[in-house]
């Protein structure tokens, strides 16, 4: 198996997608970001100074799925046909757990609109509440699950 992203030479290159069949794919990745006791309960009473959280990085979220070619230099721009950014508190960390979806019909898959969505996601509710805790960390980003096109399906 080889790396697609580099030519014979090993110079980077943005992949040919154009003899690839036109298909619907979505993706779907996760994180997380932990923070102290005292940061999930503002967030959770919705006593953070920038406003509310969870709002905020769900709509950054869907703007970073969206503006994921310019931000990654060999990611095809997409036309996206669907972003959903679910952020759920979770008391066990404590923190907030991250799922994003991407959806498009296209001749590449999604993946990175979905983990780019995860991760602005994840920053911004970082940014948000930076000036309580700098000490949060962001971490578990992965691919859930991705389906379509030629390599088919694959689920963690």
């Amino acid at each position: 198996m080889s790396l697609t992203h580099f030519d014979q030479k090993g110079d980077a290159h943005m992949v040919d997608v154009s003899d690839k069949d036109v298909t619907a794919r979505i993706a779907v990745a996760e994180g997380h970001i932990k923070m102290a006791r005292e940061t999930f309960d503002i967030i959770t009473e919705g006593r953070a100074k920038k406003g509310d959280v969870l709002s905020v990085a769900r709509l950054a979220g869907i703007m970073g799925a969206k503006k994921t070619s310019e931000l990654i230099p060999l990611c095809h721009p997409l036309p996206i046909t669907k972003v959903t950014v679910e952020l759920t508190l979770d008391p066990d960390l404590p923190g907030v757990r991250v799922e994003g979806t991407v959806k498009t019909t296209g001749q590449t898959g999604v993946e990175m609109e979905a983990l780019t969505a995860v991760s602005t996601a994840c920053l911004t509710v970082y940014d948000m509440a930076k000036a309580v805790d700098k000490a949060m960390e962001i971490g578990g980003i992965r691919v859930l699950l991705k389906d379509g096109g030629k390599s088919g399906r694959y689920e963690a």
